[in-house]
C-alpha cells in the first residue's frame, strides 16, 4: 500500500499581491485568494480525501478552512510544513528574497532557516504520515519551499535546480508515498503532476 499525497499551495495572499515574500510570518488571503481557496474545495470535495494537513502558518490554515469550511475532511496544522524562514528577510520583497534562494541551500538566511532544513522537516512529516496513513489520500496545503521539498523526495529533483528555476504555480500536485518510508534511504519515487 502507499499514501496517496494531493499537494496544493495556500491560496493568493495580498502579500503575493503586492510582491512580498511572506516566510514565517503569517500572511492573510486576499480576496482573489478567498475565491482560489473555494474552488480548491470544490476541486477537492469529491476525491475522498482523508485529512487535510496544512502548515500552521495562518494563511495556509485560512486556505485550508474557507475549502472545507463544515471540518471534512478534518483539518490538522503542522509546523513541518511551514515555508522557508527568510529570517531577516520575513516581508521583504519577493525578488530581493528570490535572487538570494540558491545561497540557501545549505547555509541558513540569516536569523533564519536553509532549504535543506526545510527538507528535513518535510521527511519527519512524511515519515508519520507514511507510518499513520498507510494506504489513504491525504491533501496537503502548504508552501513553495515544501512542494520543492516533495519534488526533491518523492520525484528525486535536484534540491538545488528547484531553487535556481521560478516557481509555477498550477491546480495541485500529486504523490505516492511508498509504504515503509525511510526504510530505504536515498531511493527517490516517481510523482506525477494533477
Amino acid at each position: 500500500m502507499a499514501v496517496e499525497i494531493i499537494y496544493e499551495t495556500h491560496a493568493t495572499t495580498t502579500d503575493n499581491e503586492a510582491g512580498i515574500s511572506t516566510g514565517w510570518l503569517p500572511g492573510h488571503l486576499s480576496a482573489r485568494g478567498r475565491r482560489e481557496a473555494r474552488a480548491l474545495g470544490e476541486r477537492r470535495r469529491s476525491q475522498d480525501i482523508a485529512a487535510v494537513f496544512s502548515s500552521d502558518l495562518y494563511r495556509s490554515v485560512e486556505t485550508a478552512q474557507v475549502a472545507f469550511p463544515d471540518g471534512r475532511p478534518p483539518i490538522h496544522q503542522d509546523a513541518r510544513l511551514r515555508e522557508c524562514d527568510y529570517g531577516e528577510l520575513n516581508g521583504q520583497p519577493s525578488q530581493l528574497v528570490a535572487a538570494r534562494r540558491a545561497r540557501h541551500l545549505d547555509d541558513p538566511f540569516p536569523g533564519g532557516q536553509s532549504y535543506r532544513q526545510v527538507l528535513a522537516a518535510t521527511d519527519a512529516f512524511l515519515h508519520d504520515l507514511a507510518r499513520d496513513w498507510d494506504g489513504r489520500r491525504i491533501l496537503v496545503i502548504a508552501h513553495t519551499a515544501n512542494q520543492w521539498a516533495l519534488d526533491c523526495l518523492l520525484a528525486g529533483t535536484s534540491l538545488q535546480d528547484l531553487l535556481k528555476a521560478p516557481f509555477i504555480w498550477q491546480a495541485g500536485w500529486s504523490y505516492t508515498l511508498p509504504s515503509g518510508w525511510g526504510s530505504q534511504p536515498g531511493e527517490p519515487f516517481r510523482s506525477q503532476h494533477y
